[in-house]
This record gives C-alpha cells, sequence and structure tokens, in this order.
C-alpha cells in the first residue's frame, strides 16, 4: 500500500475506493453521494473524509465534497487492482460466477500482501481486464479507461460482443447469465421500442427485452 505514514482500515480504503468510482462516472464526492453508495449516515461519511483529508489523501472543498490527492488517487487505484486481479482469479483459477466474485473480491482485497499479488498476477498471465470488463491498473498503477460503445448505441439487426457488464449487483449478474449476456458473448439487437423503450436482445438462448438504461451499462465491441 502507498505509504500514508498510518496504516489504513479497510473502512478507509472502502472509501477511497467510492471516491474513486464517482470521480470516474464524472460525479461530485459528496457527503450525500458517499453515504449512499457506502451504506452509513452523513455524519460517519463526513468523519472519515476529515480523517482522510488530514492523511493527505482527498481535498476538502466547501459545497462540492472531496477530491482525491495524488496519494489518495494512488491508494485508490491500488486497492482497485487488487480487487479486479482478485475476481480475475477466483473466476479464472477456482471457476467461480460472475455474480460471486465481486463479493469475494470486496473481502480479500485489503488482506493481499503485494507478494501475493504479484503472483497471481504472472500466473494469470498479466491480464488487463477483469471477468467483469473493467480494466484492472498496471504495476505501476497506471489505469487505462477506453471509451466503449453500449447497447444502446446499435441499430436493429446489428450484431455485437459483449466486453463489459456492471459488476457490483450479484442479481443482476445472475439475470444476465441467465440470458447470455456475459463478456465474450455475441448478441443481436432486433428491436428497439419508440419513445425510450425497452430493447430486445437476440442472445444464445433467446429473445429478451432489457430496459435502456441497463443497455447503456453493457459494453459492446464489432464482431
Amino acid at each position: 500500500m502507498i505509504e500514508t505514514g498510518k496504516e489504513l482500515t479497510s473502512a478507509a480504503e472502502d472509501y477511497l475506493k467510492c471516491v474513486y468510482a464517482l470521480e470516474v462516472e464524472g460525479l461530485r464526492a459528496t457527503t450525500s453521494a458517499l453515504a449512499e453508495r457506502m451504506g452509513v449516515s452523513a455524519p460517519s461519511a463526513t468523519a472519515m473524509m476529515k480523517r482522510l483529508a488530514d492523511l493527505g489523501l482527498v481535498e476538502r472543498a466547501p459545497y462540492r465534497g472531496v477530491m482525491l490527492t495524488e496519494k489518495g488517487r494512488l491508494c485508490a487505484l491500488e486497492v482497485v487492482r487488487h480487487h479486479r486481479l482478485l475476481e480475475r482469479y477466483l473466476a479464472d483459477s477456482l471457476g467461480m460466477s460472475l455474480d460471486e466474485v465481486h463479493a469475494e473480491a470486496d473481502k480479500l482485497e485489503h488482506v493481499i500482501s503485494e507478494e501475493l499479488e504479484a503472483r497471481i498476477d504472472e500466473v494469470l498471465g498479466y491480464p488487463t481486464h477483469d471477468p467483469h470488463g473493467d480494466p484492472i491498473p498496471d504495476t505501476m498503477l497506471r489505469m487505462t479507461n477506453s471509451p466503449f460503445r453500449s447497447l444502446v448505441d446499435l441499430e436493429p439487426g446489428d450484431t455485437a460482443v459483449v466486453v463489459r457488464v456492471p459488476d457490483a449487483d450479484s442479481e443482476l449478474l445472475r439475470y444476465l447469465a441467465g440470458i447470455a449476456i456475459v463478456p465474450g458473448e455475441t448478441l443481436e439487437l432486433t428491436l428497439s421500442a419508440p419513445f425510450g423503450g425497452p430493447l430486445t436482445i437476440r442472445t444464445g438462448n433467446g429473445e429478451h427485452a432489457i430496459a435502456r438504461e441497463l443497455a447503456a451499462a453493457i459494453g459492446i465491441e464489432s464482431p
């Protein structure tokens, strides 16, 4: 872990990862946003942000929430790297399903040693993406957030290969797996309902209607 002068708790690392996620999404890391994402009270989120600011990991701005400092960004990226490498290992080496690996990696990401991280990376052949399709920071903690097309960009008759699915909701992942919308699978858009209606997708096990909001979170590339 990046040197901070104090050992970070698992909760502190989770907050840093949450601030990073909000920044990637182009959202402000306000107290209310952090409290909602972390499932805590606003006073709890405020107290943690004060502690992280005292450690030089975030900068606080009145009415704008917090932003990661460079040190804080590197700490967050190290946790993200642990998490996504672990997801890849759990899926590829232990055969765990997409809906299982996220919760397990959440538990293990705080305790994995740098030596074990390096060994997992080597055994897996230095993967660049986790099993959900999100990029894994490299050993220098460099992250490549490449923009991707989503299902809503397709026109009826277009085919595509799934490259990314949302990773945090295990029930949603089980649903997507059940209709064969997982990374590596090929699909076709057969119908786009008017006035913001659902999309109808043909996959390997039939046709399925999905909401546009969900479709926008599913990354695709040309077959």
